[in-house]
């Protein structure tokens, strides 16, 4: 995992959010629909924390970890910066797979945003899982992100320079089978693994929970350019698009276009 931690000391995910926003404005939309009113909820993987601090402004109890140190100091630092850490019980550096030292049963809502999208072996992503299992109330509502394989198999036919070794049809084959995506070039986002998206619900339900529903994050924005977005921005209508694009979040039609994916369950 040093690259994972290499590539996340370096980026900028925080500003990622704030230059692509609809992930975090559809995962935020639907999360606030399910959070529990009050409790403690636990942001595991919640790198650089731009999720923990809408929960603790909301006025949750807020536990945060993080793979990469680095990203939990920053989310110490905002934290402080916007005045809400009285709203955070602790902050940790752990891997998903191992979240020693937190409680059993001790949250009341859980996130993963991250952690299944940098664990290759299946093994790996079980036992993160299952700890997610673990340290959630029964009847904890749990919030887990996944990418779509086909998403990037998309992404890597319409850019396959950007993602090496995907410039070979060879290449997108294995990945098709395997899920697995190691960049070629260094410095750039790797160590990474997608799933099928009817793959999902049956892995979910498998370690135990319920499904209550799966969202395509990024809805079908990202298959539009920035100057088609601009067009109704110019128009006035910018709200309305994003009010669509939450809106179709929802269509399973959507997912496979979706680059991220947002699963909502229940521990039985």
């Amino acid at each position: 995992m040093e690259d994972v931690i290499d590539y996340y000391s370096r980026f900028d995910e925080w500003g990622r959010l704030d230059r692509e926003p609809l992930e975090f404005v559809i995962n935020w939309h639907y999360m606030k629909a399910y959070l529990p009113a009050h409790g403690k909820v636990l942001d595991n993987g919640a790198g650089p924390g731009k999720y923990s601090m809408e929960l603790a402004k909301l006025g949750l109890d807020v536990t945060l970890s993080d793979l990469t140190p680095r990203l939990v100091e920053m989310a110490k630092e905002k934290a402080l910066e916007l005045g809400l850490m009285e709203r955070f019980n602790s902050f940790h550096v752990l891997n998903a797979v191992h979240l020693d030292g937190l409680p059993n049963e001790g949250f009341d809502a859980a996130l993963m945003l991250g952690p299944l999208y940098h664990l290759q072996r299946e093994e790996e992503r079980i036992r993160a899982v299952r700890e997610l299992f673990r340290v959630t109330k029964k009847g904890g509502v749990i919030f887990v992100a996944f990418q779509s394989r086909m998403r990037m198999t998309l992404t890597s036919l319409q850019y396959p320079q950007h993602w090496k070794p995907h410039d070979t049809m060879d290449s997108i084959h294995e990945f098709r089978h395997r899920g697995i995506f190691n960049h070629a070039d260094q410095g750039r986002f790797t160590g990474a693994y997608y799933y099928n998206i009817h793959e999902i619900k049956a892995f979910m339900e498998g370690q135990g929970f319920e499904t209550v529903d799966l969202i395509g994050s990024s809805s079908i924005g990202g298959l539009l350019t920035n100057e088609q977005r601009q067009t109704w921005e110019e128009k006035g209508e910018s709200q309305r698009l994003i009010n669509l694009l939450i809106e179709l979040a929802k269509d399973p039609s959507v997912l496979g276009v979706s680059s991220h994916l947002l699963y909502i369950g229940r521990k039985k």
